[in-house]
């Protein structure tokens, strides 16, 4: 028997590439049928918005599993009692923010996330928006001579990348988890989505190196193009942020960057990842 969808919902495009702002739905209670409702809007809009969601970490905790299993983030420690919630902070005093980069998250990983969840706690009295990037767009846009290449090549993605620092909250210690590492993995410079069964450019500034048989140099120019191209402003939606928001979003197809433009003032956010699949 097919499920009734909970009409109370409503949701609303905040761009044409991708994003939508989701209402009437108190996310402390919600039954299966809705999570599964949310589901499918999640994957149409590749991000997806809640506002007024006042949750304490094990309602977020909670409401999170309803879509996929929390993992604790490989770099850095969880807050007190829950080691799947990350803080992602930007203190007063502070000029660099965390993952402050065009990036999807932990593509170093042999598995890397499904989605990501961040749930803002503090935030300034202006800017600290989120940018997304729709890299179904991205790779739909390129010449069929540019797929037919890349459809063909792997890609080193590495932790230890240089524009991978600002994606690693080094600067606070107490953060940091004491057995931290490097990772490396070779993953498909362009991945067939799991349930959509579409394609995405699966490049990104912060992590990826160069791609297999290929060395650095020769995979600059490449990739300088990709970046590029791959956050161009048709792809992208822009997200501003209040105390008690909600961004979920899709890593598999779709990259993200935190504008740093609030230097003075405290940000302060909760993050929940959600464990993915092996690109293919």
């Amino acid at each position: 028997m097919p499920h009734r969808a909970n009409e109370d919902i409503e949701v609303k495009k905040i761009a044409g590439s991708l994003g939508a702002e989701v209402s009437g739905v108190d996310l402390r209670n919600i039954d299966d049928a809705t999570a599964r409702q949310i589901r499918q809007i999640f994957l149409e809009h590749l991000v997806i918005f809640f506002r007024d969601q006042h949750l304490t970490p094990q309602e977020f905790l909670d409401f999170s599993a309803k879509f996929g299993k929390p993992v604790e983030y490989p770099l850095v420690k969880g807050i007190d009692g829950y080691p799947e919630i990350i803080e992602v902070l930007k203190r007063e005093n502070e000029t660099i923010n965390f993952g402050g980069v065009w990036h999807s998250d932990t593509t170093y990983l042999d598995v890397p996330p499904m989605g990501s969840i961040l749930l803002a706690r503090e935030i300034p009295p202006y800017g600290g928006d989120t940018m997304w990037a729709n890299q179904y767009a991205a790779y739909d846009a390129l010449s069929e001579g540019l797929k037919k290449l890349l459809d063909g090549l792997r890609c080193l993605q590495s932790s230890a990348k240089a524009d991978a620092s600002k994606t690693r909250e080094d600067r606070l210690k107490e953060s940091a988890k004491e057995d931290r590492r490097d990772y490396a993995v070779w993953h498909p410079a362009v991945r067939t989505h799991p349930e959509t069964g579409l394609k995405a450019l699966f490049v990104n500034q912060a992590h990826t190196a160069r791609f297999e048989g290929w060395t650095e140099e020769e995979s600059e120019p490449l990739l300088q193009y990709l970046y590029k191209h791959q956050v161009k402003p048709e792809f992208t939606c822009r997200f501003q942020w209040r105390p008690g928001s909600i961004a979920f979003w899709d890593n598999r197809c779709a990259q993200h960057y935190p504008i740093n433009d609030y230097h003075g003032f405290k940000r302060r956010m909760h993050r929940i990842t959600l464990a993915g699949d092996v690109p293919r």
